[in-house]
């Protein structure tokens, strides 16, 4: 079977999603639980990685094993043997053909800004806090030059592992919510190692009138990442979602 998984998750007490050695990962942690339920080691594909402290509310993962199990027994039984901080929302039996990384055809990534003058004690794990006001409305405009095929080389860290920087922004939006919270909400083909923070982090000088709307266009085009801002802590990041064609998750007929 290749089962398909959408898993919420707190980063938090995780160094991200990918398996590493002396660290405790993501990945990891949902690979031993399943190992007991399929009793075979197996190894969980995500759609792509998270970073130390990011969350999702909707990665998605898959992995094939020999054992058939109803999807719903399954979820139930995953559920009861994982940490309370990982979550398996859904499963799926999918064609063997589906790959959760490379059928993935778009993610949406939302990330959370505190701004008032007192911080949080209540939730400070998910959202930056910034004392200082934001001009949300220079925030917004300078948003909308997101939009598009772009070189994101300005907002790449160093280390990136990908064939070319160039990603395609399908939409981009600044937003207030109550309780004094801000959102970045940002939905694209593909997304370069840090592009979210670094991107969140120039956006934070936009809102603080240290740099105009107009001067973050000029830092995108530049490709130049010693011209944009400083990384955003990972706390306030959250993978949102992960959209494929419908025909490469289309569940499995027996």
């Amino acid at each position: 079977m290749n089962l398909k998984l959408t898993i919420e998750y707190d980063g938090t007490a995780y160094h991200g999603w990918q398996r590493q050695k002396n660290a405790r990962t993501i990945q990891e942690t949902i690979e031993s639980a399943i190992a007991v339920m399929v009793k075979e080691p197996v190894r969980l594909t995500g759609s792509g990685r998270t970073d130390a402290g990011v969350h999702a509310l909707g990665q998605v993962a898959n992995f094939h094993c020999r054992l058939e199990i109803p999807p719903k027994a399954f979820v139930a039984g995953l559920n009861s043997l994982l940490p309370d901080d990982i979550v398996i929302r859904s499963c799926e039996a999918v064609d063997n053909r589906f790959h959760s990384q490379y059928d993935a055809r778009l993610k949406t990534y939302r990330y959370r800004i505190l701004n008032r003058p007192i911080p949080s004690a209540i939730g400070r794990q998910y959202a930056w806090f910034i004392p200082r006001p934001l001009n949300i409305s220079a925030m917004q405009k300078a948003v909308g030059y997101l939009v598009g095929t772009h070189d994101f080389t300005s907002f790449e860290a160093s280390g990136s592992v990908r064939s070319h920087p160039t990603r395609t922004v399908h939409d981009a939006r600044i937003f207030s919510q109550p309780e004094d919270i801000i959102c970045f909400e940002i939905t694209a083909n593909g997304f370069l190692r840090f592009m979210v923070r670094n991107i969140i982090g120039t956006l934070a000088d936009v809102g603080i009138d240290k740099i105009t709307p107009e001067s973050f266009k000029q830092i995108l085009s530049s490709k130049n990442r010693d011209l944009a801002g400083a990384t955003a802590p990972p706390q306030g990041l959250f993978l949102v979602r992960v959209i494929y064609a419908e025909a490469a998750v289309a569940p499995l007929s027996r």
